[in-house]
């Protein structure tokens, strides 16, 4: 059984206001106590006033749109093997796995922006020539994306009692920036498959902008409950490493898609993760939390990202050895 969501709505328009005294301390607080329950319940949350610009949204919409309608090879001019180790670009439906299975949508790979050069995730984008607003939209939006990431994980330090710049000067002073649009044809009535199979997200936040379809599920110690589109917010989740790093205390949920609206779906997942060559301390995570039997790992998170990738896409994994 799935039931409506009940996710808190969290304005964090305190933590991006420059202000300082008394009053806008307090504010920030209040909005680091309303996170720190939401990271505790069900690490899912929506966010408003974050100041992205609603004009922004809907450019990056209607080019993402206008990608996705070309015929299938035009969209394989930026296909993913083009992206070299950066893994960039585009990839079909069902060219992605979560937990093993194909998802039933396609997508284009995004990242910042950086020279060509040999380290893996890191690299320029590719952009397609037949919708050239896309790049301008997709440069755009990383940059206000990395603004409210590191506004939110302020949030998160002050309800941890650190001090709020705790990560923006230590594990994402130059964070590692992922983002991703996922177009999901509809699901026929009669189909088992999932858009997105049951899973976890890699790294530190989640900021989800999704269209008016819904289909995004999120597995709390109630059950399944969905997450609609409230207009006008970002979904919010913590991911495996703010769970590592808290010890379980902020849980990294499990969630997935299934597109029963008869429309397609688009959704923009931004990825907001430490630095390629941070060391997250190995903190064990807390008795029976980890859903999937996760061992613990210690390392760079570059390394450990690398290894959930390669699962996420093998074959192209193999090829870029």
């Amino acid at each position: 059984m799935v039931r409506v969501s009940a996710l808190p709505v969290i304005d964090v328009s305190p933590l991006l206001a420059t202000g300082a005294g008394p009053e806008p301390e307090a504010g920030r607080r209040r909005v680091a106590e309303e996170i720190g329950a939401a990271c505790r319940e069900n690490g899912f949350f929506y966010v408003t006033g974050h100041g992205v610009p609603a004009e922004l949204i809907d450019r990056l919409d209607t080019a993402a749109r206008r990608f996705f309608a070309l015929p299938e090879e035009v969209k394989d001019e930026i296909r993913m093997e083009r992206g070299g180790r950066a893994w960039r670009g585009f990839f079909p439906v069902g060219g992605e796995l979560t937990s093993g299975r194909p998802d039933l949508k396609e997508g284009v790979y995004f990242g910042a922006e950086e020279p060509a050069g040999t380290l893996p995730l890191h690299g320029p984008n590719l952009f397609p020539e037949r919708v050239p607003e896309l790049r301008e939209a997709v440069l755009e939006y990383l940059g206000r994306m990395t603004e409210l990431g590191q506004a939110v994980m302020s949030g998160i330090a002050l309800s941890l009692g650190l001090e709020e710049d705790y990560f923006r000067t230590g594990y994402t002073a130059d964070p590692t920036i992922l983002f991703r649009i996922f177009h999901y044809p509809p699901s026929p009535p009669d189909d088992d498959g999932w858009g997105v199979g049951e899973h976890t997200d890699y790294g530190l936040l989640t900021l989800l902008l999704q269209d008016a379809n819904g289909g995004l599920q999120v597995r709390t110690r109630a059950g399944w409950i969905d997450a609609p589109p409230v207009p006008g917010t970002f979904v919010c989740n913590i991911g495996d490493m703010l769970d590592k790093l808290t010890a379980g205390h902020y849980r990294s949920t499990p969630h997935r898609v299934r597109n029963r609206s008869g429309n397609e779906r688009l959704s923009f997942p931004f990825f907001f993760d430490p630095g390629w060559d941070s060391e997250v301390p190995p903190l064990p995570y807390a008795p029976g939390r980890r859903w999937d039997g996760q061992v613990d790992f210690t390392g760079t998170y570059g390394e450990y990202l690398l290894s959930k990738v390669a699962k996420v896409f093998p074959r192209l994994f193999e090829q870029q050895l």
